[in-house]
């Protein structure tokens, strides 16, 4: 019965519920078992005070049914379920005032007491939210004044007995506990259904963000591309060179080895300590490409959280070279005075290595951009300078990138650190590298990161970490 309760089905079609949203569905349904359900429970007792000998009691029950069954049927033929409630909620304020006049007595007119209840219930469920406010205070001020009313001209003796008068008191209480319990279920299923709905939604979110993390990581490892690949190039070089060169060594070594007995043993040992000395080269050329590789696949995987510590140092003058070399690689003529003033007693810090290195790379990225745009419209006058400074003050690590370029305009300095906001034109920019940012040394680090700038002066990134 409860699982078919407010089921969208043939039955509620009839009256013009279908198309429905489920919220809307749901409280016109309920609307009408209410009528349905007070229409029978009139004709029960209308049918017990007959039964009791007291068939002049229940002329009031005799109106309000086949009122109450006239207006579903109207509601059935018209659907206009506004003239439905308002008709419902006029029977719901008459009803208990007249059975009031009739039997006497608030405690003598039970059906009050349940009115009561039905009051503000009947008011939410049949008419707007504001309509309800007014109706149930229209209710409270009614019944007041019937009680005032009662106190002056009521009857001074019940009509029916004692008995009587008890057992429809309780009736009527043991019914109104019956639908608070129905309406307190029919909620909490509804509140269970909206947090399942939430933790969905909660679900979706995270994954969605996720998704968004991932695809940040991507793009800027795509801006990575054209740097490690000159990174990448400068040891390979190296490794070839001393490759090429140790060849034709061993090549010596061979020739003064077939010699026997005239061979030049002074000269073996040069030639073999020169070949370790290329040997080792190899190994710490080939070494720095292998990290360099490393590095770009730490970039693009999930973090792992952990902190660890970390040369700051290196990694500052690791992607800022990176960043620096990816804008070479698409335009040949752009160069800029690097300035790295990084402080030789750092020491190691402990943080999240990929995480903070993603935030040096769109900082130096975004420095770069700024410089470079500056220099397209100022041209040959225009001297580009980027700098990247650490610092330790006060048990705090201190980073800081400033640029000389365009500068970022006050109406929208308030605006960088929120998620999707770009500056830069479409296809550029995912506008979630300074979001995410922020996020990483803020949320991950306990840091700071602030930004000062004026336009068309340059912009200073700040941030601070504990050491």
């Amino acid at each position: 019965m409860k699982k078919s309760l407010f089921k969208k089905g043939e039955i509620w079609n009839l009256f013009g519920f279908d198309g429905l949203d489920a919220e809307e569905f749901k409280k016109r349904t309920t609307a009408v078992q209410l009528a349905i359900f007070t229409a029978a429970s009139g004709v029960v007792y209308a049918l017990i005070y007959v039964f009791l000998g007291f068939p002049s009691v229940a002329y009031v029950i005799y109106i309000y049914i086949p009122i109450c069954l006239l207006n579903l049927i109207y509601l059935r033929i018209s659907h206009r379920y506004d003239v439905f409630g308002v008709v419902q909620l006029a029977l719901i304020f008459l009803f208990p005032l007249v059975t009031q006049l009739t039997i006497g007595g608030f405690v003598e007119a039970s059906a009050v007491v349940f009115a009561v209840f039905l009051a503000p219930a009947g008011a939410l469920l049949y008419t707007r939210r504001s309509v309800a406010r007014i109706s149930f205070y229209l209710f409270v001020i009614v019944i007041i004044a019937a009680a005032v009313w009662e106190y002056q001209y009521g009857r001074q003796e019940p009509v029916l007995p004692r008995g009587v008068i008890l057992t429809f008191f309780a009736s009527n209480l043991v019914t109104i506990c019956g639908i608070v319990y129905f309406l307190l279920e029919s909620f909490l299923q509804k509140q269970e259904e909206l947090r399942a709905e939430l933790r969905q939604s909660l679900d979706t979110l995270r994954t969605t963000q996720d998704q968004l993390i991932q695809a940040e990581k991507m793009a800027s490892l795509g801006e990575l591309t054209a740097g490690i690949a000159h990174e990448i190039q400068n040891p390979l070089n190296f490794v070839k060179n001393f490759s090429e060169v140790s060849i034709e060594l061993i090549q010596e070594l061979s020739d003064e080895h077939a010699k026997g007995d005239q061979r030049d043993q002074v000269l073996e040992a040069d030639l073999m300590a020169d070949l370790s000395h290329n040997m080792s080269k190899i190994s710490h050329h080939g070494n720095r490409a292998s990290s360099i590789v490393r590095g770009m696949l730490e970039h693009s995987r999930q973090s792992s959280g952990q902190t660890v510590p970390t040369d700051l140092n290196a990694l500052c003058n690791e992607y800022i070279g990176l960043a620096y070399h990816g804008l070479r690689a698409k335009d040949k003529s752009f160069n800029v005075d690097l300035v790295k003033d990084l402080a030789p007693d750092l020491g190691l810090v402990n943080l999240i290595s990929q995480d903070v290195g993603r935030v040096l790379l769109n900082l130096c990225t975004n420095a770069f951009y700024a410089v470079h745009q500056r220099q397209k419209v100022m041209g040959e006058l225009y001297k580009p300078r980027v700098q990247i400074s650490t610092r330790r003050i006060n048990n705090k690590i201190t980073i800081q990138l400033i640029d000389n370029g365009t500068g970022i305009p006050a109406d929208i300095r308030q605006k960088i650190f929120q998620p999707f906001f770009t500056t830069k034109p479409p296809g550029q920019g995912t506008g979630l590298g300074l979001s995410l940012a922020y996020d990483i040394i803020t949320k991950g680090h306990g840091g700071t990161l602030t930004a000062e700038s004026v336009e068309d002066k340059g912009t200073t990134f700040t941030i601070t970490l504990p050491a």
